[in-house]
């Protein structure tokens, strides 16, 4: 729970401070405090920020939306097969065994629900893809911020590699490189010492290799090193310095060598002799190329364009020396700087800065250092005290390639920026840390490194966080008047008493590792009479000091040359200076230099008597630097620890007033002194709180509060929780270690007394809005002080690895704390009506107070202060105290444990979670829109955080949060009217939660949110219905339609563009986020080089993305903007992703709600749950739903094997008549799936009509009903897919979709296939014929499917047929009709779209005035309705009069009846039945059948609505109605009566030849035209329509003559039509007479002129001549039968039949003459009803007999006899003929006489001549006869 963490401490191991003097610390408290602060480790609790380990992100398959006409997941499989081809694996099988696993889910019995899979993904991982906790954490209102211990900006090692001079190194060179600002003239850092050996000088065993580490704040260009080089001393008359800076090269001899070496071993003294500044970052390139005045500078950060070139290293690798440029690889530098400068005598600082350089010259040799660059990161500072080792910052070079400014070298001639003189190499990073710097614990630096300790530290204003306690002395000049060779050794001395007593060893060596020495020395200022020093010395001071403890310097003079040994110093005088009076002190002093010491000589009374150099003048001048944080320099600060130090140590007088003084004037502090001690002042006051009396701790706390309030207002940072503050929190406060009791009692009794007096009113003064304004401080300083308390009780007596158990608060101090709750409450409460965001920040740290203590104390505790909370903050509050309310909530359900947490009485669950969907139901039904928005957020949150959380992956835990949560349903279903005022957003968030909760629940806690009532389980089901509307996947193209005007409805417009409706609000921000950085979204590499490359092609170096992201921001700010525009301005893969997340949230929605579904479906099946029986509406509207959305494949996958058992649990609620509308959704449905390309699809489809025969064999044990449905859902959708297409050359032809429909009705029916396409769709092969429980027999038949089958696809073919004429049906209105009646026809199981189809043919008959053919289709329709009155027994009519109307209309069938009346589907049926439609058929048929005079059909209509007036009694419609049956009598009788015979129609036979007539080709057909229609006519109306048809290559030719066509003879490419008058057949006519006819003697003529025969005659020869005499001419009779009768329902009949006879000529002969004897007999025999009747039949008479008798007439008698009783033809005869023909003869003479005789009685005067001339011509004619038949004359 807490964790030490050792303190990162970055005082190096160099600079230390250890407590030399062995002082006891015990005597001055203040001081081991201090120790305490800066050395104890770090107390840092784990879990005050929340942990969290998410799992994997779930990876999502692209989900396939196919449309009717795409085959998306066959293109797939061909892609994917095509990559694959090298592994052998077949592709095809994958969708069947997805296929198979659903049939194993949903076979398992779903009682054990733990082994139930799920059908698919949660919808929840979609929803929110881009889940990220830490991001959701941070949009919390005032939420906490984790810091890390302060850290400053660079680290830069420097190492000396080498130094080399023109002349050689011969001797040691020793230096000191130091951080430098130019421009401040201000040294940054103490000095590095290093030193060079030539070679030959070196011991083998010193390796003196160590590395200087500078920190630095930021890079800027006026900080440099500063390296100054010493040499030893030269010897007098030896070799002078000045060979290395000659211009011209020289070159040591061996004895100069020798003698340079032997000197240097020999003189322990040095002296300065050349320096050179080293830029580290210099941005100027112009400056930089004039001269060699820059120095090199090899860490130029890359902040201006104009760096040079970018890719070396992330600081771009900048040189601007003359030289040439190095290289690198890592972050570590290789510089080589030659710009060294000797130095002449007595050179001070300001020399180093002379612009013109006139005093230097310049040295002739390279110094080669190796920089290299450190970052100090946060993430180092994490993890430095677990790992130990750090990584150098190296970057990837390809990382930076990419920068737009790459392109901008500087152009100055060169590629590569020239520079001065230093040569740059590189050395490899990992090389570089050979020296073992990954291996030590605390430092990224290996030990031997030297750390220096960084100036700043002690004037920046932070907190200081390490113990360092130091003095630097730097001796600057000596002003003597002689010359001389002067050094100074300084030491530090405890008193002055004894002067030989040794000074403390407290002076940092220069060499590393050798321990702290007595006294150092300062170079030797050569022959000078102003000796100027450069050194820096160190020392370390002892813990508190005295007046006595004091700096002494001595000054000696040194000879430079040998005489007989080796040269001595020489005193010439010492100075002191007292540490007490100047350690303050920056500013430069002065001293005078006495002669000689004696004791006491700091003592004014000795000083007396003491001697000094230069009359005492003040000669020596050195500047000192107190770097200390144990001394403060500030006086306050120093008093108040002197205070405290008294008062703990009780020396101080009991009442401690002065201390009481000393914290008041805290107050008073300059904020530097006071930030710097920050930590053990706020650690000395608490300590103050915690134990002092209460006059002390209300001063303590007051200042405590003051202090705070300075540090968060004055400090830079405005961060809520002040950087400092936190940091002392979080890492320094300890609670003293456990050494004192805990502080917290004290602190909440102090705060809380200071509350409670506000509360009754008291004047508290300012500092009670202060304490309010940081309580967060105090409550997090409460809250550690219980942890370390708790850790501190547990730490010893628990096992390791166990947890610790939560504390028990005492009674007292938790009644302490909650009342200061309750007042900090109040004052939420209250400021928050004012609107102050004090309030807000506030409430955030309360419940983060209640956040922290849930892991520290018993969590019942902690239930008091919520409650607390929730009582002052009741039910729905104003807006701003609600939107408190709800980010409390927020705070302490983001609890890492929140799950696990107990409720408020042992028996009760989670009391959390219970109050939290309580108050965000309440929220839902706020009135602010933004509240209730943030509630369903915070919903989707959490229980995304549950879902990802790595803790509770296992089942059962799923079980339980769904279990948590699941009283929200049941909320929302109390209360709907809540749910559905949320807009769409909020809905959406609401509804994947309960998809979500329902998911994970067991089957038995589920059941209970159906039990309750029916209407309830109706409102969940309507909920799962949302959420197939809401989640609905409409692609793109949809979406551009709906989605136009997105304005939003919530007022306050989107804060973020939308990309998308459908997922999480947070996708939005993800999005615009990823959009404006240049991301790699997250994912693998390879992803992000796809990223790169993809975003090479998109965007050009002109237009980076931002300029795609402002688009999208400009849209998104346009009204309206539709999500599809930002969509589009998303790069390609972040759109793809969209799209990929939206695809799965779709599809796992609707599997889940599936899923629901199906466990809803095997509950009621044990009638377990309340709802509807009857209906199952529940059911049926999901699936209604299912099938009418968009889905993706695997949810087509998935859904049938639901579908199947659904129907074998429910079939007979299903199918039943209250379920009609259902039904017949499914089947429209089904049959659209049925159109799919996709074979997945289809298939499904037809199995699904299969499981709806099965079950309609089942329940009803017949089909009809279904097949009626199908029909009817057939129809409409024809209506919707498009059946047929354009060919090329603009005809049409069958579509896919209509071929794709035929190849599944055939399926469907198909025996042989079923099996295996049961089989790929997931259910048993035997699905079909298994045999639901309760039913004993199989009652499948595969020939009624079959039939079932067949009819539909009639009604396919016949929509199919009407569709192909589509724009012939103008022009062909033969075609027209029948394609109207086709239609009629296979509509026929529907009575209204039988009935509609049969009016449509009736409009079409009407526009062509087929007056009979339109009579015709009313008569059927009527016939449909009688008869399924009839059916139905109710009505007027019985079975006779369907037979009488079946004679008038043979097409009125019986089979109707049955069905007519079993289809009784909702909007169809026999409702629309009545007698009244009846009757109104029946007399629009007898209005056009008088149109088309056919009388007789009249009579026999009236004849049958006649019984309907009479059962009415409508006694005006009788007399009507016989008032026209008199009228058709009478017509009847005038047609009858008229002299020439009555015909309705003519009939032509039209026979087809030729393959551009299609289905008409070698058809024939009779047609029946209107009476006037000629053979000519007929020919030009029927040229006319079919030369339309024929193309460039067919003509059209009409067969003149009426013979037998011998197709295969006729020659191809010609299209023929021949076309014959034929003449109707009556019943009974006997067709083998060779009689002619004569239509007015056929006796019919009152019968109803019913035809289906014909006939024509044709006359030939056979003997080869066209023409013949009467014994030659042969006669053919071809009779036809036609397929039906005339008048029909159309136009034109098919020829089924056709017969021929043939009669020779002499029967010829013979005919024709019993012809004309039968129409005189039929003339004279024909009684007449009365005597007045004779005037028409005189005429006839007269008529026949003047055919027949006249000679002159009519040659057809005599001809005869000359034809065949004449010479040769009478020997052919046979005698039998012979015998017939002159009977005949006879037989003809005898019945002319009779008529003649008739005539004469008849005549009057008029036709008296007449008579005389029929007279006349019989006899000539008897006397012509008597010739051939001798006969004759007797008989007559």
């Amino acid at each position: 729970m807490l964790h030490l963490r050792p303190r990162r401490d970055s005082t190096p191991v160099t600079s230390k401070w250890h407590n030399k003097f062995e002082e006891n610390l015990e005597q001055w408290p203040h001081l081991k405090e201090l120790v305490q602060c800066y050395t104890a480790d770090w107390v840092k609790d784990e879990n005050k920020y929340g942990h969290y380990e998410a799992v994997g992100p779930v990876s999502f398959q692209n989900q396939i939306y196919e449309g009717p006409d795409t085959d998306i997941e066959t293109e797939m499989c061909l892609a994917s097969a095509r990559r694959t081809k090298a592994e052998d694996t077949t592709d095809d099988d994958v969708p069947s065994t997805s296929g198979r696993q659903f049939a194993e889910a949903t076979a398992s019995d779903s009682s054990h629900s733990n082994n139930l899979k799920h059908f698919g993904q949660s919808p929840l991982p979609a929803y929110e893809p881009a889940f990220d906790w830490e991001n959701e954490r941070a949009v919390i209102f005032g939420q906490r911020i984790p810091e890390t211990p302060i850290s400053h900006g660079l680290k830069i090692s420097v190492k000396v590699l080498s130094l080399s001079f023109q002349a050689g190194l011969v001797e040691p060179f020793y230096g000191t490189i130091c951080l430098y600002n130019r421009e401040r003239r201000e040294k940054l850092s103490e000095d590095f010492y290093f030193r060079v050996i030539p070679s030959e000088m070196q011991d083998a065993n010193v390796s003196f290799e160590s590395r200087g580490v500078f920190h630095l704040d930021a890079p800027s260009a006026s900080v440099c090193l500063l390296i100054q080089l010493e040499k030893h001393a030269t010897e007098q008359g030896g070799v002078t310095p000045s060979v290395y800076s000659r211009k011209e090269p020289v070159h040591l001899t061996e004895r100069e060598k020798q003698k340079l070496q032997v000197w240097s071993q020999i003189m322990p003294y040095k002296e300065s002799f050349a320096w050179a500044i080293v830029s580290l970052f210099d941005n100027s390139i112009g400056a930089a190329s004039g001269g060699s005045a820059s120095p090199s500078s090899p860490l130029a950060p890359s902040v201006s364009g104009s760096s040079s070139h970018e890719g070396v290293f992330e600081p771009s690798a900048k040189v601007t020396l003359d030289g040439k440029l190095g290289y690198s690889t890592g972050s570590s530098i290789v510089v080589e700087i030659s710009n060294l400068n000797k130095v002449k005598e007595s050179y001070t600082e300001d020399s180093l800065l002379d612009p013109k350089r006139k005093i230097h010259k310049p040295v002739k040799g390279v110094l080669r250092l190796e920089i290299e660059k450190h970052q100090i990161d946060h993430a180092e500072l994490e993890n430095i005290s677990e790992s130990g080792s750090m990584t150098n910052d190296s970057v990837d070079p390809g990382d930076r390639i990419t920068d737009p400014s790459f392109g901008k070298l500087p152009s100055n001639g060169s590629d590569v920026p020239q520079g001065s003189n230093s040569k740059w190499n590189s050395l490899d990073a990992k090389e570089m840390s050979g020296n073992g710097s990954n291996v030590h614990g605390n430092s990224d630096f290996g030990a031997d490194d030297f750390q220096a300790f960084d100036f700043r530290t002690t004037t920046r204003n932070e907190p200081f966080s390490q113990l360092f306690h130091f003095l630097y002395v730097y001796p600057l000049t000596v002003s003597l008047s002689r010359k001389k060779n002067l050094f100074v050794r300084v030491e530090l001395r405890e008193d002055d008493a004894d002067i030989r007593r040794q000074p403390l060893e407290v002076l940092y060596p220069r060499e590393p590792g050798s321990s702290l020495q007595k006294w150092a020395h300062t170079q030797v200022a050569v022959q000078a009479r102003l000796a100027c020093y450069h050194d820096e010395i160190k020392l370390s001071l002892p813990a508190t000091w005295v007046p006595t403890h004091h700096l002494l310097f001595t000054f000696f003079d040194v000879e430079l040359q040998t005489k007989l040994e080796a040269p001595k110093p020489v005193v010439i005088g010492y100075a002191s200076l007292p540490l007490s009076t100047h350690n303050q002190l920056r500013s430069e002093i002065s001293l005078p230099i006495m002669k000689e010491l004696v004791p006491h000589y700091l003592q004014d009374t000795s000083r007396e008597r003491l001697d000094f150099l230069e009359d005492g003048k003040n000669v020596f001048r050195l500047r000192l630097r107190l770097c200390s944080s144990l001394y403060p320099i500030n006086e306050r600060i120093r008093d108040f620890f002197l205070e405290y130090d008294r008062h703990t140590l009780r020396t101080s007088p009991p009442w401690g007033s002065e201390l009481l003084e000393a914290i008041n004037s805290l107050k008073n502090v300059d904020s530097t002194a006071l930030l710097q001690f920050l930590h053990p002042i706020l650690s000395m006051l608490l300590h103050l709180i915690g134990n002092g009396g209460e006059t002390l701790q209300v001063a303590a706390f007051r200042a405590m509060v003051n202090i705070v309030t300075r540090v968060q207002q004055e400090s830079v940072d405005d961060a809520e929780r002040n950087h400092f503050l936190v940091n002392y929190v979080d890492y320094a406060f300890d609670d003293f270690g456990g050494r004192q009791p805990p502080v917290y009692p004290g602190l909440s009794t102090v705060w809380g007394s200071l509350a409670r007096s506000k509360a009754k009113g008291y004047r508290v003064g300012p500092v009670y809005d202060d304490v309010l304004a940081m309580a967060w401080f105090f409550l997090e300083l409460i809250v550690k002080s219980m942890a370390l308390e708790k850790t501190r009780l547990f730490y010893h007596s628990l096992p390791l690895g166990e947890d610790i158990p939560p504390m028990q608060l005492k009674e007292g101090v938790f009644r302490c704390i909650m009342q200061l709750y309750d007042c900090l409450l109040t004052e939420v409460h209250d400021r928050c009506k004012k609107g102050l965001s004090l309030a807000k920040r506030l409430n955030s740290s309360l419940a983060f107070f209640c956040y922290d203590l849930l892991s520290i104390i018993e969590p019942r505790q902690v239930f008091e202060l919520v409650s607390l909370y929730l009582d002052k903050f009741s039910g729905v509050c104003q807006s701003v105290l609600h939107d408190c309310k709800l980010t409390f909530l927020q705070i302490i359900c983001d609890h890492d444990l929140f799950v696990e947490m107990p409720g408020r009485d042992p028996s009760d669950r989670n009391y959390l979670s219970s109050v939290l969907i309580q108050e965000l139901f309440l929220t839902w039904d706020h009135d602010d829109l933004s509240l209730r928005a943030k509630a369903a957020r915070i919903l989707v949150v959490l229980l995304c955080k549950h879902e990802f959380d790595a803790r509770y992956q296992k089942p059962e835990d799923k079980l339980y949060i769904a279990q948590l949560y699941f009283p929200l349903i049941g909320q929302i279903l109390d209360e709907m009217p809540v749910f559905y005022n949320l807009n769409a957003v909020e809905k959406r968030e609401v509804l994947i939660v309960i998809l979500q909760i329902v998911r994970n629940l067991d089957d038995a806690s589920l059941v209970k949110a159906w039990q309750l009532s029916i209407a309830r389980t109706r409102l969940f089901f309507k909920l799962m219905e949302e959420c197939l509307v809401l989640f609905e996947h409409r692609k793109p193209a949809d979406g551009m339609l709906m989605g136009c005007s997105s304005r939003s409805p919530v007022g306050d417009g989107p804060a973020s563009p939308k990309y998308s409706d459908r997922l999480s609000p947070a996708i939005n921000n993800y999005l615009s986020e990823a959009s404006r950085q240049e991301v790699r979204p997250q994912g693998t590499p390879e992803n992000g080089y796809l990223w790169q490359r993809v975003n090479s092609q998109l965007s050009s170096p002109s237009q980076p993305y931002s300029l795609r992201e402002a688009l999208a921001q400009a849209q998104s700010s346009r009204i309206g903007a539709s999500a599809q525009a930002l969509r589009e301005s998303l790069h390609p893969i972040l759109r793809q992703k969209l799209e990929l997340w939206e695809e799965n949230l779709s599809a796992s929605v609707s599997l889940q709600v599936l899923e629901i579904t199906e466990k809803f479906s095997t509950m009621a099946a044990s009638k377990s749950i309340a709802t509807d029986y009857g209906k199952l509406d529940c059911v049926t509207a999901i699936f209604t739903s299912f099938f009418s959305r968009n889905q993706p494949l695997t949810f087509w996958k998935a859904l049938f094997p639901v579908f199947n058992s659904v129907f074998n649990l429910h079939g007979v609620t299903l199918m039943a008549r209250e379920n009609d509308r259902f039904l017949k959704q499914v089947t429209f449905h089904l049959l659209r799936l049925a159109v799919f390309r996709n074979d997945s699809i289809r298939k499904r489809a037809v199995i699904g009509l299969q499981i709806l025969v099965r079950s309609s064999f089942y329940y009803f044990m017949q089909t009809a009903r279904l097949r009626v449905m199908l029909i009817i859902t057939l129809s409409e959708l024809m209506s919707d897919v498009q059946v047929t297409q354009m060919k090329s050359d603009g005809s049409l032809e069958e579509s896919g979709e209509a071929r794709r429909l035929r190849k599944s009705l055939e399926e469907m029916a198909d025996e042989s296939k079923s099996p295996n396409l049961l089989r790929e769709c997931g259910l048993p092969e035997n699905a079909l014929l298994a045999i639901p429980e309760k039913m004993t027999e199989n009652r499948w038949s595969w020939s009624e499917v079959k039939y079932l089958s067949d009819s539909l696809l009639l009604a396919l073919d016949a929509s199919l047929e009407h569709a192909l004429l589509g724009s012939l049906t103008t022009m062909d209105r033969y075609a027209a009709a029948e394609g109207f009646h086709k239609l009629a026809m296979a509509f026929a199981p529907v009575p209204d779209l039988h009935i509609m189809w049969l009016l449509h043919l009736c409009d079409a008959h009407q526009e062509m005035q087929s007056w009979a053919e339109a009579a015709q289709c009313a008569v059927a329709v009527a016939g449909v309705v009688m008869q399924a009155l009839v059916a139905r027994n109710d009505g007027v009519w019985s079975k006779d009069h369907i037979t009488a109307l079946r004679k008038i209309c043979p097409m009125v069938s019986s089979e109707i009846t049955s069905e007519a009346s079993a289809a009784e589907v909702e909007g169809y049926g026999a409702s629309k039945l009545t007698v009244d439609s009846a009757v109104k058929y029946l007399q629009l048929a007898n209005k056009l059948f008088s149109q088309a005079e056919l009388f007789h059909f009249c009579a026999s209509i009236l004849e049958l609505v006649i019984p309907v007036y009479k059962s009415r009694r409508a006694y005006g419609q009788l007399a009507k109605c016989h008032t026209l049956l008199t009228n058709i009598y009478e017509s009847i009788l005038e047609q009858e009566s008229s002299p020439i015979p009555f015909t309705d129609a003519t009939y032509y036979r039209v026979g087809f030849y030729g393959d551009r007539f299609g289905k008409l080709d070698r058809k024939e057909y009779v047609y029946r035209e209107p009476r006037d229609v000629r053979l000519g006519d007929i020919m030009e109306k029927l040229s006319h329509i079919y030369e339309s048809r024929m193309d460039g290559n067919h003509t059209l030719h009409i067969i003149p003559d009426s013979r037998q066509v011998k197709a295969d003879e006729l020659q191809p490419g010609v299209c023929y039509l021949q076309i014959t008058a034929v003449d109707a057949v009556m019943e009974d006519e006997d067709l083998g007479s060779r009689r002619e006819r004569i239509f007015s003697l056929s006796t019919g003529s009152v019968r109803a002129r019913v035809f289906d025969r014909f006939l024509f005659d044709t006359p030939f020869t056979k003997n080869g001549k066209t023409q013949g005499g009467l014994e030659d001419q042969w006669k053919r009779r071809t009779v036809l039968q036609t397929e039906g009768s005339f008048p029909a329902l159309v136009n034109r009949l098919l020829v089924i039949k056709s017969e021929s006879l043939e009669f020779s000529p002499v029967e010829n002969a013979i005919g024709m003459i019993e012809t004309r004897t039968a129409a005189l007999r039929n003339e004279l025999e024909e009684p007449r009803s009365s005597d007045g009747d004779q005037l028409p039949r005189l005429q006839s008479l007269q008529r026949i007999l003047q055919g027949s008798v006249a000679v002159q007439v009519n040659s057809g008698v005599l001809s005869v006899c000359t034809a065949f009783l004449s010479g040769e033809p009478a020997t052919r005869l046979r005698s039998q003929e012979l015998q017939q023909l002159i009977a005949a003869l006879l037989e003809f003479m005898a019945v002319c006489k009779r008529a003649i005789r008739v005539h004469f009685r008849l005549i009057g005067e008029e036709d008296q001549e007449f008579h005389t001339q029929l007279v006349n011509g019989f006899q000539s004619l008897t006397a012509e006869l008597s010739h051939y038949i001798p006969a004759i004359l007797s008989e007559l």
